[in-house]
């Protein structure tokens, strides 16, 4: 499996449609300053469901959402799709591609969807846990991490630590089981 192609309109500076493809193996994004490299890095963790904000340089979903300029108004919302190649099946779903997207309005509303219908953001985020695919199966080194993570205090050190070994999706897992086991 591997992504196949990113799309995203109304996202950041993405005022037009914009679709990047990849093919299999490493793929770096490179450009001068002000190109939008981060905001393709962003648009991915955004689509897979990141739920903080800072995280893709935002203070709010309103902040995903292109802004306007001299030329141009501002959107109503912004969507990014992910396309995957699921040929050799490592997602548990019956599709040789796999699409998810996720929508913002500037009301603060967020859509997801796989294949087109629309789900939950549990549902997003349960297909990758599934597939064993999710944001500890890969790495996005964005500009300045390595400075941020040396200056972050040790709890929030021990949270990055424990992200990066996963300890997230057995405490999701157990907490699943719980409430699964009390009904």
């Amino acid at each position: 499996m591997y992504l196949r192609r990113v799309e995203a309109h109304g996202f950041k500076s993405f005022a037009d449609r914009q679709r990047f493809e990849f093919g299999p193996g490493m793929t770096a994004v490179v450009g001068p300053n002000g190109s939008g490299k981060s905001n393709v890095s962003d648009a991915i963790r955004w689509a897979l469901g990141e739920q903080s904000a800072r995280s893709i340089r935002a203070r709010k979903t309103e902040d995903v959402i292109f802004s306007g300029s001299e030329k141009r108004r501002p959107m109503g919302m912004a969507e990014v799709t992910l396309t995957l190649d699921n040929s050799e099946g490592w997602m548990p779903i019956d599709y040789r591609e796999v699409t998810v997207t996720r929508r913002a309005h500037r009301t603060g509303e967020n859509e997801y969807f796989i294949n087109g219908q629309k789900v939950r953001l549990l549902d997003v985020q349960d297909l990758f846990r599934r597939a064993q695919v999710g944001q500890n199966s890969y790495a996005m080194m964005t500009q300045g991490l390595v400075d941020e993570v040396l200056a972050l205090r040790p709890i929030e050190r021990r949270d990055l630590i424990e992200e990066a070994a996963d300890v997230h999706r057995h405490r999701l897992d157990r907490e699943s089981t719980r409430l699964n086991s009390s009904h």
